[in-house]
This record gives structure tokens, C-alpha cells and sequence, in this order.
């Protein structure tokens, strides 16, 4: 009788037992990080398109803004800086930028890539895709600074200041906007929004490119003779190009395929275009036709401003983010520049730290739910905008001590411009040993 009272009692905690083992198993496997393939396919599509913009995107937005002579000298900038700042995410940049460290900066221990295999998960997609992910961000934000110095700076000088301020600006600056894991970084604690880069790429680049256009000089014949476009439909190709790539660099922000992601693409679509308009319409009051380059301009400064906000703003936010750049940036790449009389070539500052800085501002307006964002319930306009312009202040900072530091050792060791006879020549000829185009 024992014995069967003993067996009745087996048969029922076996089942209990196997059950609460199934439970802790499955309890193990939740905490496993899982990878969704759906939004791993779409960040692989996204890194693409977000290498598609600087190549060749923005070689030929920035190639066709150039005079003939100097066509090649900016292709092959955006091609080296795509190389070099590979190598650089890679070694060293992914760690200092996206490890935990302090508020400023991150930490080595991926320096190499160490520990990132197959199997490494970053939120749901594999690791060595959001590396890639943010690999071409940091491609592209040093390559749209050689805009502000185009057709007259060493080409050896562009690939050592753009490396340095990769390194003591770029990665810092991403550190602090979008390292949210404790501590976190100094404008995460803020509660700064910046969905895709308005501080870490546009007004980051942006400033070093005003610096360095004032250290590097004004070109030779600069407001005494024409300098004109040599190739405005290649501008037009390029902005085209970049328009569509930047769905990946703004959607793909989300990190995943979801309801975020398709808000963002319809915002910058919207931002885009909005800015496209109001640009036209300006331009067209003011000097009585609407040019391509204009409308050209016009759309990358409406990416530029709503690359903040895209993650937070609704469809008719982005619509007067959009035209606020429109009208702010035609500004800055005309009366400012004009009269502050500085040669930023092909106008970096006045689209993208202009750009940059009107949409991280309106970013704390038009991410409240009032508004028709998407923000936090509690978000108070004026303290997120407060928030919001104490970033773009130390960005600011942050980029133009930097490139002043960078670009004065690089003056006083080996030079930032080239001689007077290479700038005449071209510096496809001169730094090259080529031609963009063949006379036969």
C-alpha cells in the first residue's frame, strides 16, 4: 500500500517537475537576446542606402558644385574618407563611441571588434549589422565637410583633419547623444531628442566645416570672377540620391522594422519636400527664376533639419520643420554667407549646421502629443527646447575647439592649402595627376 501511495505520488510531481524545468527553461531562452529577422533584412537595407548617400550620392552632389578642374579632387575625397573612416569605425571608433564609459566618452574593450562574432545580438538584429549601421554614419558625417573647403586644401591635410576630428569629435559627440545604457552620455541625461543625428552629424559637421573654410582662406578669385557649378545636373543626380538614401539613414534610426520606422520615412518625406517648395518659392520671389541648384540645396537642407526629429514628430510637424529650413537655410547659404564674407564652398555650414540647428530646436517643439508628435506624455515644450539648445550649444563648442585645435597643427606642421599654382592648375591635375573629363 506504501509503495502505491508512493507511486501515485511520483506520477504527479514528475509532470509538475518537468513543467517547472520547461518554465525555467523558457524563462532562459527569453532572456536570451532574440534576433528578428524582419528588422535585421531592413537595417541591412538601411546601411546600404546610408552608404549610398556618400557613395555616390554626396561625391556627386558635392563633384558637380565644383569647377571642372576640380570635379575628380571631391570624388576622390568622399571615396578615400569612406575607406579610411572604415578602418578607424572598426579599430577604435565603435568602442570610444558605443561602449559604456563616462558621459563623454566610451571605453576599449571592443577595440578591434573584439568580442563581436556571429552570434553577437544588439537590441533584436545581429551586432555586426548595427555596426555596419553606424559604420556609414560615420563615413558620411566627415565627408560632408570637405564641401567647406573644396578646390583649394591639401589632400593629405583633408585625410589627417578629417581622421582627428573624427576621433575627438565625432566619436565623443555620438558617445554623448546616443549612448543610453549607465551612465550615459551628458545629452542623454539631458533628455535630448535627436532621432538620427542633428547634433552628432550636421551641426557637428557643420561647425568644422565654417572653421575650416576660415583657417584653409578664401579661394583664389573668390567674389572677383565667377566660380561657378561646372555640372548642375550631376548636383541634381546627387540630391537625388540623397533624398532616397537618407530613408535608411532617418528609418533605419529605429533600429528595427516597426511603427517608428514608417513614421520616420513618411516625416522626411514630407520635411523634404516642404523645403524643396519654400526654397523654390523664395528664391523665385527674390531673384525671379527658381534654379536647380536651389531646389537641389533646398531638399538637402530639409533632410538636414528634420534628421532630429523623425523619430518623434507627426506628418504636419515635419511639414513646418521642412519649411522653417527651407527659408532658414536659403538665408544662411546667401545673406550670411554674404555677409559675414566667408568661402564655404559649397555651403556646409549654411545647410548643415544651419539645418541642423533648426531642427534640433524644433524637435522639442513638435515631439510633444499636442502637437501630433510621438514624445513622452510629460514632455513640457519649453523645457525639452531648453534641453534641446544646451546640446547644440556644447556641440558647437565641442566641433569648432576641436577643429581649431586639429586645423592649427596641421597649419604649422605640414600645411592646409595647396600653392597658388595647384589651386590655378586644379587639384585634379595637381593632386591627381588626372582629368574629369577627356577633350577627344
Amino acid at each position: 500500500m506504501v509503495n502505491s501511495r508512493l507511486s501515485s505520488l511520483f506520477h504527479k510531481l514528475v509532470p509538475l517537475a518537468v513543467l517547472f524545468l520547461g518554465a525555467g527553461s523558457a524563462m532562459a531562452q527569453d532572456e536570451t537576446p532574440a534576433i528578428d529577422s524582419g528588422s535585421t533584412a531592413w537595417m541591412i537595407v538601411a546601411s546600404v542606402l546610408v552608404l549610398f548617400m556618400t557613395l555616390p550620392g554626396l561625391a556627386l552632389f558635392y563633384g558637380g558644385l565644383v569647377r571642372v578642374k576640380n570635379v575628380l579632387s571631391v570624388l576622390v575625397q568622399c571615396f578615400a574618407i569612406a575607406a579610411v573612416m572604415s578602418l578607424l569605425w572598426v579599430i577604435y571608433g565603435y568602442t570610444f563611441a558605443a561602449e559604456p564609459g563616462n558621459a563623454f566618452f566610451g571605453s576599449a574593450g571592443k577595440l578591434f571588434l573584439k568580442g563581436v562574432a556571429v552570434d553577437s545580438v544588439s537590441g533584436s538584429i545581429p551586432e555586426s549589422v548595427y555596426v555596419m549601421f553606424q559604420m556609414t554614419f560615420a563615413i558620411i558625417t566627415p565627408a560632408l565637410i570637405v564641401g567647406a573647403f573644396a578646390e583649394r586644401m591639401k589632400f593629405i591635410s583633408v585625410l589627417l583633419f578629417t581622421a582627428l576630428w573624427f576621433t575627438l569629435s565625432y566619436l565623443p559627440v555620438w558617445h554623448m547623444a546616443w549612448f543610453l545604457s549607465e551612465p550615459m552620455g551628458l545629452f542623454a541625461k539631458w533628455g535630448v531628442l535627436d532621432f538620427a543625428g542633428g547634433t552628432v552629424v550636421h551641426i557637428n559637421a557643420g561647425v568644422a566645416g565654417l572653421v575650416a573654410c576660415i583657417f584653409v582662406g578664401k579661394r583664389t578669385g573668390f567674389r572677383q570672377q565667377v566660380l561657378a557649378p561646372h555640372n548642375v545636373p550631376l548636383t541634381v543626380v546627387g540630391a537625388a540620391m540623397l533624398w532616397v538614401g537618407w530613408f535608411g539613414f532617418n528609418a533605419g534610426s529605429q533600429l528595427a522594422a516597426d511603427g517608428t520606422a514608417g513614421m520616420a520615412m513618411l516625416v522626411t518625406q514630407l520635411a523634404t519636400a516642404a523645403a524643396v517648395v519654400t526654397w523654390m518659392i523664395v528664391e523665385w520671389l527674390k531673384t525671379g527664376k527658381p534654379t536647380a541648384v536651389g531646389v537641389a540645396t533646398g531638399a538637402v537642407a530639409g533632410l538636414v533639419a528634420i534628421t532630429p526629429a523623425s523619430g518623434t514628430c507627426g506628418p504636419m510637424g515635419a511639414i513646418v520643420i521642412g519649411m522653417a529650413a527651407g527659408l532658414g537655410c536659403y538665408i544662411g547659404a546667401t545673406m550670411l554667407k554674404n555677409a559675414l564674407g566667408y568661402d564655404d564652398s559649397l555651403d556646409v555650414f549654411g545647410v548643415h549646421g544651419i539645418g541642423g540647428i533648426i531642427g534640433a530646436l524644433l524637435t522639442g517643439v513638435f515631439a510633444s502629443q499636442t502637437l501630433g508628435g510621438n514624445g513622452s506624455e510629460d514632455l513640457v515644450i519649453g523645457h525639452q527646447v531648453l534641453q534641446q539648445f544646451k546640446s547644440i550649444l556644447v556641440t558647437i563648442l565641442w566641433s569648432g575647439i576641436v577643429s581649431t585645435v586639429v586645423l592649427l597643427l596641421l597649419k604649422v606642421t605640414i600645411g592646409l592649402r595647396v600653392s597658388e599654382q595647384a589651386e590655378m592648375e586644379g587639384l585634379d591635375s595637381a593632386d591627381h595627376g588626372e582629368s574629369g573629363y577627356s577633350l577627344h
